[in-house]
């Protein structure tokens, strides 16, 4: 029986498009499905075929094989008027339309519903209103878009995807412009409205840490392979999530949550606080020149900060990372 949750399943699904009526095939064989309530995570480097997927899976690109099934109806035979009903779709593309309110270009979302003269009935506001409750932006409904800074018309536009009112939101790298504050804010955002909202959200992105503290699941694309799908904690312990590195040369870190360069390095003893010794692995391995010939014993102390540095016979006291890196910077 098919699961009720899904809201979007592929099968077999080949991505790309004919060229003098040959096949010029992106990517093969891609199983997928999106649920209600989940936040999923597209990955992967550029020119892989992220975008690609993405049209085809509004419709824009029809596939080269495979099947895709919206709400248990198959893709190829949901009319572009009903489907522009069931997924809503924000760009990465600036909004030019700078004297336009934030109250107008929410409504835009119900262009959609609307009959042909676009007269909103009260319904149609009342999903408007709804939207700028969910996202917390009643107090910019009468500022023009000219007047916002990014991360706030960032948000108009997830209130417009939102008055739309789809089954699915599809969101093309939402953070690509925002400080990290405004990421921060943007990614939890979609996350609290598949929660509450119970939508199934899409969303391209290559902010890989933001996205592992929000997504629950991921998709990553790699250059003729399947797609690898999972929960990221998942895919970080079993090492799948290395498939998004370009080569050995880089490797996730399980302890820290990051990126780091694989090359071998034995880090000198030490001890102290869990979260202490994290950091001051840190900036030994942003500095590793200046530590491979030595054989350091390392102390770390709190409450105040103290690291002790044992080095043969002789022993240095520092009372900050920054003291302890300058000292063996001369040496």
């Amino acid at each position: 029986m098919e699961d009720r949750n899904i809201v979007l399943k592929a099968s077999s699904l080949k991505l790309g498009y004919k060229r003098k009526g040959v096949d010029v095939v992106i990517a093969d064989r891609l199983e997928l499905e999106l649920y209600q309530g989940k936040l999923t995570c597209l990955l992967g480097p550029n020119g892989v075929g992220k975008s690609t997927l993405v049209k085809t899976i509004m419709g824009q690109l029809p596939s080269l094989g495979g099947e895709i099934w919206l709400q248990g109806m198959s893709l190829g035979k949901i009319s572009t008027k009903e489907l522009s009903k069931k997924i809503a779709v924000v760009l990465t593309d600036k909004v030019s339309l700078g004297n336009v309110t934030v109250y107008q270009m929410i409504a835009l979302g119900r262009i959609p519903h609307t009959a042909w003269h676009g007269s909103m009935s009260i319904g149609d506001h009342q999903k408007v209103e709804n939207a700028i409750e969910i996202t917390k932006i009643g107090y910019l409904r009468h500022t023009v878009l000219s007047e916002l800074s990014d991360g706030q018309l960032q948000k108009v536009m997830i209130a417009r995807a939102l008055a739309q009112d789809g089954e699915l939101l599809i969101l093309d790298e939402p953070t690509a412009h925002l400080d990290m504050i405004n990421r921060f804010e943007v990614m939890h955002l979609l996350r609290r409205i598949a929660k509450e909202e119970q939508k199934a959200i899409l969303v391209v992105t290559h902010d890989l840490d933001i996205a592992i503290d929000t997504a629950d699941e991921f998709w990553i694309m790699q250059c003729s392979q399947p797609l690898v799908c999972g929960t990221p904690e998942d895919l970080i312990i079993n090492g799948q999530i290395n498939l998004l590195l370009p080569d050995a040369k880089l490797q996730f870190d399980l302890t820290s949550g990051k990126v780091q360069d694989a090359s071998p390095f034995e880090f000198p003893a030490i001890s102290g606080d869990e979260t202490s010794v994290l950091w001051l692995k840190s900036i030994i391995r942003k500095n590793v020149a200046r530590f491979l010939n030595l054989e350091l014993e390392l102390t770390i102390e709190t409450s105040p900060f103290l690291l002790k540095a044992k080095d043969g016979d002789q022993i240095k006291y520092f009372h900050s990372f920054q003291q302890f890196i300058d000292f063996y910077a001369i040496r």
